[in-house]
């Protein structure tokens, strides 16, 4: 268990962290949900998470939204490559159901594979 876990290491954490991947981020698009991406020097991947109350506007379906990307992202963390991912939820990401968030971020977490190579 002490594999999977979401540990500050693993977390973008300031504004800088975010700005760089912004700056020249590979993009891979659903309906629900942008995640962007950018190789980083570290031996793991860090995730980042942005939903805005414009887009989700009930807090407790961003904090939904947050808990499930994290849990997603604990799981798959191993077949990453070394990259700075940022989630970006866009608006309807809230009507959809729990197993719909998991399949959706599958497919992301994958195309992230073949964009940035996994190493």
């Amino acid at each position: 268990m002490g594999e999977n876990n979401f540990s500050r290491e693993l977390r973008l954490l300031t504004p800088t962290h975010f700005t760089y991947v912004f700056d020249d981020a590979i993009p891979a698009v659903s309906p629900s949900f942008t995640v962007l991406a950018r190789k980083n020097t570290l031996s793991n991947p860090r995730l980042g998470i942005t939903l805005a109350k414009k887009r989700i506007r009930k807090a407790h379906d961003r904090n939904r939204l947050k808990r499930l990307v994290r849990e997603s992202f604990r799981h798959k963390q191993h077949n990453l490559p070394n990259v700075d991912i940022i989630v970006i939820g866009k608006s309807g990401a809230d009507n959809l159901s729990n197993q719909e968030v998991f399949a959706t971020l599958d497919k992301l977490w994958k195309k992230l594979n073949k964009r940035c190579g996994n190493s």
